[in-house]
Formats: C-alpha cells, sequence, structure tokens
C-alpha cells in the first residue's frame, strides 16, 4: 500500500466520523424537540377546571390569571376576555364589565393607563395572582 493511498484511506475515514457525528448530534436534538412535545400547553378550559372558580366574578379572574401567565399577554380587555370565555366553552356573563369592576373593588385587578385597541385594560394585581393560586381563598 502507497503512502497515497494510507492518505486517501485516512481521508474518508475522518470525513465518516464527521458524518456519524453529526448524525449522533441530530439524534439528540430531535430527542430534546420531542420532550418539548411532550410537555403541552395547559387548555384555558383544564386551566379553569383545575381552579374551579365559581361564578363568574371568579371565572372572570381566573380567566384573565390565564391570559397573563399562560398566554403572556401584559394586559387584557373585554374582547380578550369575551373571546377567552367562548373558547373554554363557558357562557359569557351578561354584564362583563361588572365582572371586571367587581375584581376591581376587590382589589384583584387594576385598569392599566394605556388602552389596549381603543378600550379600557386591566392586569391583575399581586393580590389577584395569589387569590387564584391559593383556589380563590383570601390569605390571612
Amino acid at each position: 500500500m502507497s503512502k497515497n493511498d494510507l492518505e486517501k484511506i485516512i481521508k474518508k475515514f475522518e470525513a465518516l466520523e464527521m458524518r456519524i457525528s453529526q448524525l449522533e448530534q441530530g439524534r439528540e436534538n430531535n430527542a430534546s424537540d420531542n420532550k418539548s412535545d411532550s410537555q403541552k400547553k395547559l387548555s384555558l378550559r383544564e386551566f379553569l377546571l383545575s381552579k374551579k372558580p365559581t361564578g363568574d366574578v371568579k371565572k372572570a379572574l381566573a380567566i384573565g390569571y390565564y391570559l397573563e401567565k399562560h398566554e403572556e399577554l401584559s394586559s387584557f380587555n373585554i374582547n380578550d376576555l369575551e373571546a377567552a370565555f367562548e373558547r373554554a366553552k363557558e357562557t359569557k356573563p351578561t354584564n362583563m364589565n361588572d365582572k371586571v369592576n367587581m375584581n376591581i373593588r376587590n382589589g384583584h385587578l387594576e385598569e392599566t393607563s394605556e388602552k389596549k385597541d381603543s378600550r379600557k385594560s386591566w392586569y391583575l394585581t399581586n393580590s389577584g395572582e395569589q387569590y387564584v393560586e391559593n383556589g380563590f381563598k383570601t390569605q390571612k
């Protein structure tokens, strides 16, 4: 075997090693991609079923919480709440503004200084977040 033949074999061997390394790396990336697919997002309906809010005031607050925490909205307006009620297959309150105002009076929501889509918008206060997280029980 000549020196030239040996160099060709070495180059082919190195090329094969590189291909194997790339294939293995691709397999690892696919495995981590599959893990993220198996960790599905919690649906709004599932969230409401887990929190079990009673009454429209608590449902509106829970939906606001979901919009902020799971859909990462910085604030939400009437349109967002009504659309979310529909998505969750919940009956929309006849007067959504009243439910929001009750949550404001309870200290669970606060109006933002800026409008969203030319409408008033709100965000959860710390006490509103804790109220939902504690199963709608007031901390003492």
